[in-house]
């Protein structure tokens, strides 16, 4: 027969490799199939958390430290300047130890002395013993030594026994011995009421006056006392 207008196809020899099917894209291989993709790794929410609570218990504390500092400034700019309340306590003592007690009385002054958000200002006043207790029991007219003090110093007890006996309503604080030895034994007692038309002193006066009284026999003023002849009770 003639020659064949097609070419005849070959016979593939068993050996061979398959060939790959037609019309299929290289590109859509087994080996060009993406892998699933791994599930995000998840972060941990709690280290925020306690950083969190760090940073509001620093902001509390700074907080708290920085409102006290303030309140303490202010404390003390008010303390430096004496603006607040002024509570003034008048004492009248026996002139044997009125310079003593008017020295304690300068340097309590000077250190502008606050009680309960008051400040105290002490002043000393010398007068005899029989001329304060003739005033205070009405033998003598209570201008005479000023009006009624808070406190009165006398060199002995006898006079406070007086006082106590004649007007019990004027003791506003037992007595307490300033110095040692009979008769000289100098009491301090707080004096309050209104017994002889005097005013009557407050409850900051009279805790004024004790705390001056308790000052008194700190270290400081018993060498001042010390230093003018008078032994520490």
């Amino acid at each position: 027969m003639g020659r064949h207008s097609l070419a005849e196809e070959p016979v593939p020899h068993p050996l061979d490799p398959p060939k790959r099917p037609q019309g299929r894209s290289e590109t859509t291989g087994s080996h060009r199939i993406v892998a699933a993709k791994a599930p995000r790794r998840r972060i941990a929410k709690w280290p925020f958390a306690c950083l969190g609570l760090v940073v509001l218990v620093a902001l509390g504390v700074f907080g708290w430290n920085y409102a006290d500092s303030v309140l303490n400034n202010r404390a003390e700019a008010q303390a430096a300047t004496c603006t607040g309340t002024r509570t003034v306590v008048r004492v009248v003592v026996t002139p044997q130890i009125a310079k003593p007690v008017d020295t304690a009385a300068s340097r309590w002054n000077s250190d502008l002395t606050q009680i309960h958000g008051a400040c105290v200002h002490v002043d000393i006043e010398s007068k005899p013993s029989a001329d304060v207790l003739n005033a205070l029991t009405g033998k003598a007219d209570l201008a005479t030594i000023g009006g009624l003090p808070d406190g009165w110093i006398p060199e002995s007890s006898y006079w406070v026994t007086q006082l106590t006996n004649t007007k019990p309503a004027l003791i506003g604080a037992p007595a307490m011995p300033i110095g040692t030895g009979k008769p000289a034994d100098y009491p301090f007692v707080g004096l309050a009421g209104s017994s002889l038309g005097g005013p009557t002193a407050d409850e900051n006066q009279q805790r004024a006056t004790q705390t001056f009284r308790a000052y008194l026999k700190e270290p400081a003023q018993l060498a001042a006392f010390a230093a003018a002849g008078i032994r520490a009770a």
